[in-house]
Order: structure tokens, then sequence, then C-alpha cells
């Protein structure tokens, strides 16, 4: 039972990773129907914004500030770049320019960084401590509280402000938001922010509850992340959120009581059984297009 205890905390502290970067991809692709696959590169690029700030001898609030702002800002760099010219373009057009802008972060990142791991710097040197018949860590107890913060913060402020509003317009229908005088270049510009800040939050925390960074960190991270967002229903913040926990949980058990070779297999078996039952995900709306 403890075993089982231990691989759940194990599990939540992971999913919350998953959940943090799943919110961008479930995000961008409820407004503009673009899956961002740059997006577990921002999060590479947000350790090692955490990586170079702890070196530097910053606080840690400051070094998450510093991992949100860099990776936010390259977010709306990329999305003004590369994306925005293509907003009317086929869909397959935009897809392959993501995957493009995937491939030149993480091949700009082994030619600056070089291709060779990185410890991440210890912040938190404090030992574990027992809660009831498990063992928790520093590391754990941040990762959680941070990314429910987070979520929880991004919650509030898609439900409650007024650009909040406008992005649940877009997401409903970016053409009659136009007409009522939304600016959507900006409001798409504020989804990636948001979502690439989120990314870069999840970069920190993971060189922090696994410390050891690479320019190719992001990619594994990035696919087990979209899935999370389509188990949970891509489009939907919640639904991001289940799907992200889901999958550290299911990573961390089959890790704990099958074998670790089985591990990917079975988180990405996941994403076959529910489109199989549930094609539009957990808390996803099945939704009728024309064609």
């Amino acid at each position: 039972m403890s075993e089982f205890l231990q691989q759940i905390i194990n599990g939540l502290s992971l999913g919350s990773i998953y959940a943090l970067i799943a919110l961008g991809y479930t995000m961008v692709y409820g407004i503009i129907q673009l899956i961002n696959f740059a997006h577990g590169d921002i999060y590479m690029v947000g350790a090692f914004t955490g990586y170079f700030a702890i070196l530097a001898g910053l606080p840690f609030p400051l070094v998450l500030l510093l991992a949100m702002v860099c990776p936010a800002i390259l977010g709306m760099f990329i999305e003004r770049v590369a994306y925005r010219p293509l907003r009317y373009s086929p869909r397959i057009t935009a897809l392959i320019t993501a995957i493009g802008i995937s491939l030149f972060l993480e091949n700009l990142g082994i030619l600056v960084l070089s291709p060779d791991p990185r410890p991440f710097p210890q912040v938190f040197t404090n030992p574990p401590f027992q809660l009831g018949q498990v063992t928790v860590s520093i590391p754990q107890v941040l990762t959680f509280g941070v990314a429910l913060a987070l979520m929880v913060g991004l919650t509030f402020f898609i439900r409650y402000t007024k650009t909040g509003k406008a992005m649940r317009a877009l997401a409903q229908d970016l053409e009659a938001a136009q007409l009522m005088g939304v600016n959507v270049d900006s409001i798409i510009s504020v989804t990636f922010m948001i979502g690439s800040a989120l990314a870069g939050a999840a970069g920190v925390m993971v060189g922090i509850l696994i410390p050891r960074i690479e320019p190719l960190m992001g990619i594994m991270p990035g696919l087990k992340a979209f899935v999370a967002a389509v188990v949970g229903g891509i489009g939907s913040i919640p639904g991001a959120m289940l799907g992200g926990m889901l999958m550290g949980l299911v990573e961390t058990l089959t890790t704990g009581f099958i074998s670790s070779t089985w591990r990917d297999a079975i988180a990405f078996g996941l994403l076959i059984v529910i489109l199989l039952f549930k094609p539009s995900g957990i808390l996803g709306k099945n939704v009728r297009e024309k064609v």
C-alpha cells in the first residue's frame, strides 16, 4: 500500500509538469486549431533560462519569473513571425511550419548550448520528509504547488478578466468575435504568451525535480503533454489539467509496478483507448463540422 501511495505522489508531481505543458497546446488549439509542436522546445528554453538564472545567483522566485518571461517573449515572437502570416493558409501548412520551428529550436540549442546534458543546480537541499507511509521531497511539493497555483490563476484569468472573456469568444467563434470588435491578433499573441510562460515554468520545475537538462529534452515531454491534452479533450483547459495528471500517474504506476520499458508504450496506448471510446477526449465536447 505504501508503495502505491508513493507512486501516486510521484505521479502527481510528474503530472503537474505535463499539465502545464498541455495547457499551452490546448489554449492555442482551442482558438486557432493549431497544434504548436514547437511548444516542447519552448519548455526547454524555460529550463535553460532557469539554469543560467540560478548560476547567476538569483533567488528562486526571480528564477521562476525569468523562466516564464523569456519563453513568453519567444512564444509571442514565433507567433508573430511564423504563424500569423499563415493564419488563413491550409492547416497542414501551419503544422509543417510548427515542426520546422521545433527542429530549428532544437538544433539551435545544440549549436549554442552543446548537446551534452547538464546537471541542474540544486536549489533546495532540504532532506525529504515523511508524510504517513510515503516520502515526499521539497521539489515534489514545490512542483505540485507551483503548478496548482498557476492552473488556478489561469482559470480565474480566463473566466473573470476581459482578455480571458475575449479568448473564450475567439475559441467559440473567431469570425463573430472579430465582428464584435475583439482584436484577434493581440488576443492570439496573449494566448501564445501565456501558454509559453506556463511551459517555461514547467521547464524550471522539471529541472528541480529531475536535475538533468539538454537541448533535446522537450521532445518526449512535449509529445506526452500533447497526448495529455488530447486525452483530456484538446481545447478544454480543465481537460488539459486532468489529462496531464492522468498521464503522470499512468507513467509512474507503470514504472513502479510493471516495467520502465513499458512506460511510454502504455502512456501512448492510453491515447488509443480514449480515442476509441471517446474521440473528443474525457472532457471534450463533440462538435459537428460542415465539410
